[in-house]
């Protein structure tokens, strides 16, 4: 079974630069080392220049196929480049993501099927496989344990 991770897509971002999913401006400032970012699914560098905004991701998937997510239609904090990014540049699970994650699975109409917790050092793949068994899972939601941020969507590929 394949599926495909994605970042935030760079059209997005530039969106999201201009005004947030809650309609105010990002916080701006220069990273000293490790905040993950949903643009290119890296970790920030020191110096880079990092925005902190809020973003609704199932709102946008669902805004997509035109379905109404309800309730499930949260926004949270992430982290993106303030500036020009290069992007996600591989399909595998990205590295600086191997902590503990949540992987939260949707349905086609948007509404929550449940969640399985991904170990650190257990293999992703597995983990993805054994929520895409669900035929009813169109969307899967990784997810931080700590702070429970959106880190990056998985699509059935």
């Amino acid at each position: 079974m394949g599926y495909e991770i994605r970042a935030i897509d760079a059209q997005v971002v530039k969106e999201l630069l201009e005004g947030d999913d809650a309609g105010r401006p990002p916080r701006v400032s220069t990273e000293r080392e490790g905040a993950p970012l949903r643009c290119c699914l890296t970790r920030a560098g020191a110096g880079e220049r990092v925005a902190l905004l809020s973003y609704a991701p199932l709102r946008r998937w669902a805004a997509e196929r035109g379905v109404d997510p309800g309730a499930y239609d949260e926004q949270g904090p992430i982290f993106v480049h303030a500036g020009d990014c290069p992007g996600a540049g591989s399909d595998g699970w990205p590295a600086g993501h191997e902590s503990h994650r949540m992987l939260r699975a949707y349905a086609t109409d948007g509404h929550i099927l449940g969640g399985r917790y991904l170990a650190a050092g257990e293999d992703p793949d597995t983990a993805l496989r054994e929520v895409f068994e669900d035929p009813e899972t169109a969307v899967v939601h990784v997810r931080a344990i700590e702070f429970g941020c959106f880190h990056f969507e998985v699509r059935r590929g």
